[in-house]
């Protein structure tokens, strides 16, 4: 039996009324046995004591004690010397006993998968102090409901910190403060549609989630090809009725590429032409290793360009803190069309603020950059010794890398091999909305990989490639 201090009917629902006719501790009896039979009252719960029980039904303290001791009699609770009256039925049928309880699949032990930084080094003191001084110094009027796209604070603070980090150019009313880019770019897709657009353009190969989320929103992803420079515009032209299209133009998933200077300029052009939007997804931008990160696309023309950017790559997505800058008719559309929209914490909005505005937010990205850029050069290494014949591209960037491998190794069966060595690692393929492509390969992760497991995963990695031949 579960026994814990915490599992405590504080408040119990038992109606009376139900339990039929008779003296009052015998339906208090019958109205506790039936919550117990129902599961309401899961095993080893504490209840009540007997006065507050009797003083929530509005009876005699008796009446409690008496069905209590009914139903320790019948083996439904157990009651001990000074300690609490606990539930000890349980309806789990014999065929229950000993099989494990159902649950998230084991986490893997070396995390080669993409998408996450290193949660071993989010700032959890420099984050608490900065919860803490809200909690303390706040004044009680931030304590009511959020404004209406985000804390004005953290709207202005944001404008200064992207014009001076990334080159945009917006002010703090066209910020938006969201929970992710998933969720700016779903709220952006409410707006697309309620302006008549029906389809956007996507990176293929590319986020499977954004696409999924376009395709929810009622629009129809419309996938366009990527190169070694990154997305290949001139696609665009050959896409009629096509006015919107999602980009990373910075650092571009999965295939590592950089969008290049001409096609940068092409890119706005075509969304001048077409009356057109270009949503640019400003993936892990911050984490450039060969040369300072190129500015964003949003700086070259502010009116046809909306940035998505969020805290899951540079601190933790569970924080739930991202962005949309969007021009100004963009914004109010944006707050048209989603009306309800949650926002983050207010609390947590105004902690990132302090951040932002003490420069520990900044010495952060120049911790991690260092960090992600010794892991990723020892990545390299390890994967050029122990899989020569494998290469590695993808620019030196960013929280991932592409692992190219041999046309007579079956990219799936690696994954699957992989994962039964407790190594997570991703297939290109899956990235891919069309099966017209040639990608074989791994997209490998390094942001959530410990140091010291480095070699080991890549030994691990070798064996999988080697048994799946």
């Amino acid at each position: 039996m579960r026994v814990s201090q915490t599992n405590l009917a504080g408040d119990l629902l038992l109606d009376l009324e139900r339990s039929g006719d008779g003296p009052l501790h015998e339906r208090v009896k019958r109205a506790l046995r039936s919550a117990i039979r129902a599961g309401r009252i899961e095993v080893g719960t504490a209840l009540p004591p007997s006065r507050q029980l009797a003083a929530d039904l509005g009876c005699s303290r008796w009446a409690v004690t008496e069905a209590y001791g009914q139903l320790v009699a019948e083996g439904y609770l157990e009651a001990r010397s000074g300690s609490a009256t606990r539930v000890r039925w349980s309806n789990a049928t014999d065929t229950d006993v000993g099989r494990p309880a159902a649950g998230p699949a084991p986490a893997a032990r070396f995390d080669l998968a993409p998408g996450l930084p290193d949660l071993r080094a989010f700032p959890r003191r420099r984050w608490a102090d900065a919860v803490r001084a809200q909690v303390s110094n706040a004044a009680f009027t931030e304590f009511g409901y959020p404004p209406a796209g985000g804390h004005p604070r953290l709207r202005r603070l944001l404008a200064g910190y992207l014009g001076r980090s990334r080159g945009v150019a917006t002010a703090p009313q066209d910020v938006t403060v969201c929970a992710s880019v998933t969720d700016g770019v779903r709220r952006m897709c409410r707006a697309l549609r309620a302006e008549g657009i029906t389809a956007v353009g996507c990176e293929e190969p590319g986020w499977t989630r954004l696409r999924e989320v376009i395709r929810a929103a009622g629009l129809e992803p419309v996938p366009v090809r990527v190169d070694g420079g990154g997305l290949c515009v001139d696609d665009l032209a050959g896409q009629p009725g096509l006015r919107a299209v999602l980009t990373a133009p910075a650092h571009q998933f999965p295939l590592g590429t950089v969008l290049v200077p001409e096609r940068r300029a092409t890119l706005l052009d075509w969304a001048r032409r077409v009356d057109g939007v270009v949503l640019e997804d400003d993936y892990d931008a911050e984490f450039r290793y060969d040369r300072r990160p190129v500015a964003a696309v949003q700086g070259m023309d502010p009116s046809r360009v909306v940035l998505f950017k969020s805290l899951s790559k540079t601190l933790s997505p569970a924080l739930g803190i991202g962005w949309i800058v969007a021009p100004p008719r963009w914004t109010q559309r944006l707050h048209r069309a989603d009306l309800v929209a949650a926002q983050p914490s207010v609390l947590d909005q105004l902690a990132f603020a302090a951040l932002l505005e003490s420069g520990g937010y900044d010495r952060q990205l120049r911790s991690c950059r260092q960090r992600y850029r010794l892991r990723r050069d020892t990545l390299v290494q390890a994967l050029a010794e122990q899989l020569p014949g494998a290469p590695v591209s993808g620019v030196a960037a960013g929280l991932h890398l592409i692992l190219r491998l041999p046309a007579d190794v079956d990219s799936a069966a690696v994954v699957r091999a992989a994962a039964a060595r407790s190594l997570r690692v991703a297939d290109l393929a899956a990235y891919h909305a069309t099966e017209d492509h040639a990608d074989h390969g791994l997209v490998l992760g390094y942001g959530n990989l410990a140091d010291n497991g480095l070699h080991e995963a890549v030994r691990r990695l070798r064996e999988a490639i080697g048994t799946s031949r």
